[in-house]
């Protein structure tokens, strides 16, 4: 990690951003704690899937507590095709029996 200040960055731009996209994370010093972090495409993108995979997991988790307290429905695929065309509400019904 580089630490700068904002001027630096300013009268360097180029040369930090060339930084940045080889992988370098630069952290920039700004007044009241206005800080920022310049990072790479590739490394904010990295970030947001880490970020998904994250809440898919907790997803997972969450339907994984649901089934051992026995919070599930079983549906065969013959009432899954039945329900295809169905309105939501159709459907509902269709399964609440």
């Amino acid at each position: 990690m580089i630490a700068v200040k904002a001027m630096e960055i300013r009268d360097n731009f180029k040369t930090y951003c060339d930084k940045a996209a080889l992988g370098e994370t630069i952290f920039v010093a700004r007044k009241e704690n206005g800080n920022v972090v310049i990072i790479s495409e590739k490394e904010y993108n990295n970030m947001l899937k880490a970020i998904r995979n994250a809440e898919y997991l907790e997803k997972i988790d969450e339907s994984i507590t649901e089934i051992k307290h026995g919070n599930i429905i079983s549906i065969s695929m013959e009432d899954l095709e039945a329900m295809e065309d169905m309105t939501e509400s159709e459907a509902k019904e269709h399964i609440a029996w």
